[in-house]
C-alpha cells in the first residue's frame, strides 16, 4: 500500500499508466483503476480483481483492501479522480470549451467536434459521459497532440455545473438553451435557469469567452456584460445564419468569414437544430476554421443513438428521436413535425417525458392539448400521459402488440419519448 498524500503524487503514477478505468468488467491493460462508490455498489471490494485483470494500480479508499505497493490509498476515491483531472487538465495551455443546456448539448457537441476535428486534433465527450465521472475521465485523455477540448456538461439538480465547470476549467462556454427538464430534480424552472447559468458564471468570473445564441433572449439577459460572441439570424451576430428549406432536412445558409454566403445540407432533422449547427459555425469560425472546411464538417456529420434519426423503413418514414424528452423539445419536435412538407399523412407517437415531479401533470396535459391544436394523429404511451387522457397506451411492449394486429403503413411517423420509455423497440414494427 502507498498513502497517496499529494494530486501531484497521483499524477506522477497517471503518467505511468494507460489510460483510467472504473469497471472490472472493462479493464485496460495497464490502466489506472478507481474504486469508485456508489448506492449500490462499492469497488474497493473488486480492486484486487483489477489488478489481476492487468491494472497497473489501484486508487482505494479503504485501507482493508490494499495489501501491497500497487495499491494507492486515497481519503476518497471520486474527489481523488475530479482533483487528478484538473491537474492533468492545467498542465495543457488549450482551449476547453464547455457546453451545457436542456436540449441538443450532445447533438450541439458533436457538430461542435466535427468542425475543429476537421482542423486541428481535438479531445470531445465520448457519447453523453457528462457527469461528475465522465467528465474527469474525458479531462484524463488529454494529451499533448490535443489542440482544443470539448467538454459536455450535464445538471439534475442546482450546483452540478458549477461542480463540473471547477473540474474542467473551461475557457469557453456555450449553453445551448434552457427549458424544462430534470424539475424533480431542479425543483422548478427557475431552479433549471440557476443551475445552467453555473456555466456563464464560471466563464464571466474567469474573464473567458461565451457563445451565445441572439435569438433567446433569456441567454441574452444571462450573459449581458460577459465577453461574447453571439449566432443567429440577427444584425448584431458575429455570426449570422437561417433556415433555407421547410425540411425533413435542416437546410442553412451562414455568412462566412470570407464574406462569401455558404449554404448546409445537414442529416439533421428539424428546425430547432438550427441553434445548434450554428453554434458550431460560430466557434468554427472563432478557431479558424475555414469556412468550406466548416460547411462540409456539417453536411457530413450523422446523427446517431436515437437522436433525430430519418430513416425510411419501407413501410414509413420515421424520425426517431427516443433518446430523451421534456416538455421543451417534445413542443419543438411536435412544431416541427407538423410543419414539414409530406405528402404522407402525419403521426406523433409520443412517451412519457420523465422527472418531472410535481408539474409532470400538468405539462403532460399540456402537451395532449399541443398536438389537439397541431390537428396531428398521435399515440400517447405511458402512465404520465394516462393520467390526462383516456387515449393513453400503458406501455410500448402493448403498443408494439397492437401495431402487430394493426399495421401502420405510408406515413411519417415521429417517435420521442424519455429514453425510460423504449419507444425505440416499436421501430420494427414501424
Amino acid at each position: 500500500m502507498r498513502a497517496i498524500n499529494t494530486i501531484a503524487q497521483l499524477h506522477q503514477r497517471f503518467l505511468t499508466c494507460e489510460g483510467i478505468s472504473t469497471d472490472t468488467r472493462t479493464i485496460g491493460k495497464g490502466s489506472l483503476f478507481f474504486a469508485l462508490k456508489g448506492p449500490n455498489f462499492n469497488a474497493n471490494a473488486f480492486a484486487t480483481e483489477a489488478l489481476e485483470k492487468g491494472a497497473r494500480y489501484a486508487v482505494v479508499d479503504d485501507a482493508t483492501v490494499a495489501t501491497d505497493d500497487r495499491f494507492l490509498l486515497v481519503p476518497d476515491a471520486l474527489r481523488a479522480l475530479q482533483d487528478l483531472a484538473t491537474h492533468h487538465r492545467r498542465t495543457f495551455d488549450i482551449p476547453v470549451i464547455g457546453i451545457t443546456g436542456t436540449n441538443g448539448k450532445t447533438t450541439t457537441k458533436e457538430l461542435v467536434h466535427a468542425v475543429l476535428a476537421a482542423d486541428r486534433s481535438t479531445l470531445a465527450t465520448t457519447g453523453n459521459l457528462n457527469n461528475h465521472i465522465g467528465v474527469p475521465l474525458t479531462l484524463l485523455r488529454m494529451n499533448a497532440d490535443h489542440r482544443v477540448a470539448i467538454i459536455e456538461m450535464g445538471a439534475n439538480k442546482v450546483g452540478d455545473i458549477a461542480e463540473l465547470t471547477s473540474t474542467a476549467e473551461p475557457t469557453h462556454g456555450l449553453i445551448t438553451n434552457i427549458g424544462k427538464a430534470h424539475l424533480e430534480g431542479f425543483g422548478s424552472y427557475e431552479g433549471v435557469i440557476r443551475a445552467k447559468t453555473e456555466m456563464y458564471q464560471f466563464i464571466q468570473h474567469n474573464e473567458g469567452i461565451l457563445f451565445v445564441n441572439t435569438e433567446d433572449a433569456l441567454l441574452m439577459e444571462k450573459s449581458a456584460g460577459s465577453e461574447r460572441i453571439m449566432f443567429g439570424n440577427a444584425p448584431q451576430a458575429d455570426t449570422n445564419g437561417s433556415a433555407t428549406g421547410p425540411g425533413p432536412f435542416l437546410e442553412f445558409v451562414f455568412s462566412g468569414m470570407d464574406g462569401l454566403v455558404h449554404h448546409v445540407s445537414t442529416q439533421l432533422i428539424g428546425a430547432y437544430n438550427l441553434p445548434n449547427a450554428l453554434a458550431a459555425v460560430a466557434i468554427g469560425q472563432h478557431f479558424g476554421v475555414p469556412d468550406e472546411h466548416i460547411a462540409t464538417a456539417l453536411a457530413a456529420y450523422t446523427p446517431s443513438n436515437s437522436r433525430s434519426q430519418f430513416t425510411d423503413s419501407g413501410k414509413n418514414q420515421l424520425i426517431l428521436d427516443a433518446y430523451n424528452a421534456n416538455p421543451t423539445s417534445m413542443q419543438a419536435a411536435l412544431e416541427n413535425l407538423a410543419s414539414m412538407r409530406s405528402d404522407r399523412p402525419k403521426l406523433a407517437i409520443i412517451g412519457d417525458m420523465l422527472e418531472l415531479g410535481a408539474e409532470s401533470g400538468k405539462e403532460h396535459k399540456a402537451i395532449v392539448d399541443l398536438v389537439t391544436h397541431l390537428e396531428l394523429d398521435a399515440f400517447f404511451v405511458g402512465k404520465e400521459f394516462a393520467k390526462v387522457t383516456s387515449d393513453a397506451i400503458a406501455s410500448a411492449n402493448e403498443l408494439h402488440e397492437k401495431l402487430k394486429t394493426d399495421p401502420i403503413q405510408g406515413r411519417l411517423i415521429l417517435v420521442k419519448g424519455s429514453r425510460g420509455i423504449k419507444l425505440e423497440t416499436l421501430v420494427p414494427a414501424l
